[in-house]
């Protein structure tokens, strides 16, 4: 099993979920956010969701989503888990694990130490934290946008009460200095493993996946 656990996101074809359980991806995600060029409907994620492999992970990626567009996502598409990349309140995670009794993902964007600061309010109701570079602010997407933050602030969070993910500019170059830097078991990628906005390359998956469980000195 790889040291390092490592999430695709954004996959839209039968063709990046091959790429992805070739690599040895752990987990992959079906972006729900109409404005992304990842985007997809809870139909086609359906049909790519029975592609994956049994035991990877499929996550649903939405955006301040309602109870209906949950339902009817959850309704339709075989899912693993729930990530919440909006502005939901740890009231309102606790709300999406009770109601559709998923584990839930939260994102949390950072650039700032108050930033990492505000992860504490989540760990104890989120079953993982998504740590993420925080968008710009002229930015359409919450993420995916190919942005870095400091990760040296992540080394002033000394203790971690729920499992995280590491993301925000990742990609098969900096992947490996960043897990060395954050100590993350974790690593997410969307746009750092495509060759165009929303369209993955199989051999970029393979080398992201490759450099983050490359061996550490």
């Amino acid at each position: 099993m790889p040291d390092i656990r490592v999430k695709i996101c954004g996959l839209k074809t039968p063709q990046d979920i091959a790429a992805a359980a070739e690599a040895g991806a752990a987990y992959i995600g079906f972006n729900f956010f109409a404005k992304s060029p990842r985007s997809v409907t809870p139909q086609e994620a359906a049909a790519l969701a029975v592609e994956a492999p049994i035991g990877m992970c499929k996550v649903a990626l939405v955006v301040n989503a309602d109870d209906a567009m949950l339902d009817e996502i959850t309704s339709v598409v075989p899912l693993d888990m729930i990530q919440l990349h909006g502005q939901e309140t740890p009231e309102r995670v606790a709300e999406v694990k009770a109601r559709y009794g998923l584990p839930v993902m939260k994102v949390l964007g950072v650039s700032s130490l108050e930033d990492v600061q505000r992860i504490d309010a989540y760990e104890g109701v989120a079953d993982q934290i998504l740590v993420d570079a925080k968008a710009p602010k002229d930015a359409v997407l919450p993420g995916g946008n190919g942005v870095a933050f400091d990760w040296r602030l992540l080394a002033q969070k000394k203790y971690w009460r729920a499992p995280w993910m590491l993301a925000g500019g990742l990609n098969p170059e900096n992947v490996a200095e960043a897990i060395r830097v954050t100590g993350a078991r974790q690593v997410d990628v969307a746009s750092g493993v495509e060759s165009a906005p929303g369209e993955k390359d199989p051999a970029r998956i393979k080398s992201f996946c490759e450099a983050a469980n490359a061996p550490r000195r």
